[in-house]
């Protein structure tokens, strides 16, 4: 890593206004105040409301800075201005070298040309000449996997054919020092994010990368360094990326869900890290590679069997289990009360906020009689990536049971 800062933010602000009226009659004072000479008054006007406030931070060369938060923090107003797309109303900003932005889908492209001339439109916008475009191009449209539409209209694209365009222009034609990402690996497949994640990686030496996104995967696996922001402000900054998760993660709650035919309940529930020995409902902190055990109570009306799943915070699966019996079975509970552990043994996961999904069923028909979504949290602290996911059988041991008449 350098010692070369390539961007330097200095109390910088912006202020935005609720009400479209007032706005644009704000814009006509501000200007009028700008070309008279005059003092800005900075304090808010009515409806008016800081979307990014007295925000400070240096990246270096060889620095990927991790920009999250939730919707509305103002990470990509931020990254608007850091990319001269509009003007911050106080602070200061410094960018030393060349500046590559994909901040939104299909940014900088004419709708109406096709891929091919926009190539050249955005290269000649960057001062390159055709020469040095022609001996880039191929690369270019080989790394966007779009060789059958590179000469259809740019209007006919998805989300995802603009985003590979725009990320193989910035990226690869640009060669930048500053290179500026919103949210562009969120419209693509796993094929063309591993690919991104590879080009990053590689441009982390040479260039300073800011990188708005809420997966903690890719900011565990590519940033090393985290600033979380809250409505406007820099609440984290630091170069620990699991304690900026962890800042990133308090700001949410699992949502719970109960649904089934009402058959079958699970009052108790307790999550415990093995290794820890840290006990909880709502949350429990697990270092990669630690075990957890699951304790649950359960009351069915009918015969009924268990499943589990665990999903993370955006509620996709990591990983699914049957639960059997000491012989292997699937394991059958008659109708009464029952309480059960359940060793779900080392969670390898990546870094990140993931819940306890249960189930209970009826095991002939299948029939959900019980489902809890997000019955229990618990955070993974890991610098680690696992891609994929896991599949176990688990065995349940029965430590009380109780049958009804």
């Amino acid at each position: 890593m350098s010692d070369e800062v390539l961007v330097k933010v200095e109390n910088v602000s912006k202020k935005f206004c609720r009400s479209l009226k007032k706005s644009l009659w704000y814009g006509v004072q501000d200007i009028a105040t700008e070309i008279t000479g005059r003092k800005f008054d900075h304090s808010l006007r009515p409806d008016e409301f800081w979307a990014v406030n007295d925000v400070s931070f240096e990246l270096r060369r060889g620095e990927g800075l991790g920009l999250i938060g939730r919707n509305g923090a103002g990470k990509s107003t931020l990254l608007r201005m850091l990319n001269g797309l509009i003007k911050p109303d106080r602070g200061y900003i410094e960018l030393n070298g060349q500046v590559g932005g994909l901040i939104a889908l299909g940014a900088g492209f004419n709708p109406v040309l096709t891929g091919r001339e926009n190539i050249y439109v955005n290269g000649s916008i960057l001062g390159l000449s055709k020469k040095e475009i022609d001996t880039r191009f191929d690369e270019i449209v080989a790394f966007s996997e779009l060789e059958e539409f590179i000469d259809a209209p740019v209007q006919g694209y998805s989300s995802g054919m603009q985003v590979r365009l725009g990320f193989a222009v910035a990226a690869i034609l640009l060669k930048p020092d500053i290179l500026l990402l919103d949210e562009v690996l969120a419209v693509g497949d796993i094929g063309f994010t591993i690919k991104c994640l590879n080009v990053m990686r590689q441009l982390a030496d040479q260039c300073a990368v800011i990188f708005v996104t809420h997966s903690m995967q890719y900011v565990s696996t590519f940033c090393n360094r985290v600033m979380v922001m809250k409505q406007g402000q820099r609440i984290a900054e630091t170069r620990n990326v699991g304690e900026g998760i962890e800042a990133y993660l308090a700001l949410f709650a699992v949502d719970k869900n109960v649904a089934g035919t009402g058959e079958a309940s699970i009052p108790l529930v307790l999550l415990k890290c093995q290794e820890t020995n840290e006990t909880g409902v709502d949350g429990v902190r697990v270092p990669h590679g630690a075990s957890l055990l699951l304790e649950v109570e359960i009351q069915t009306h009918r015969e009924a069997q268990l499943w589990i799943q665990i999903d993370t915070q955006g509620f996709v699966p990591v990983m699914a289990s049957r639960v059997l019996d000491e012989q292997g079975d699937n394991l059958r509970l008659p109708s009464g009360r029952h309480r059960l552990k359940l060793d779900l043994g080392k969670i390898e996961f990546n870094a990140g906020l993931y819940s306890i999904v249960l189930g209970v069923s009826d095991p002939v028909t299948r029939i959900s009689l019980c489902r809890h979504q997000g019955i229990a949290s618990f955070q993974v602290v890991s610098n680690s990536v696992e891609w994929g996911y896991m599949v176990r059988n688990l065995t349940a041991t029965i430590t009380e049971n109780s049958n009804e008449e």
